[in-house]
């Protein structure tokens, strides 16, 4: 999941460096989407790893 929000953020890096902020715009908000996502789950997956005691 982080993988395909880096993939989207160097994707919005390219295109608002070649001017495409459209393409650049919805891109970020991919990414931005993906990595909060990735976020709490990571964080969900810790809570539950204290919780049974690892």
């Amino acid at each position: 999941m982080l993988h395909y929000a880096v993939v989207f953020f160097v994707i919005a890096l390219i295109a608002a460096l070649l001017g495409f902020t459209g393409i650049a715009a919805g891109a970020a908000d991919i990414a931005r989407i993906l990595f909060f996502l990735f976020i709490v789950i990571f964080l969900v997956s810790v809570v539950l790893g204290f919780l049974r005691g690892w």
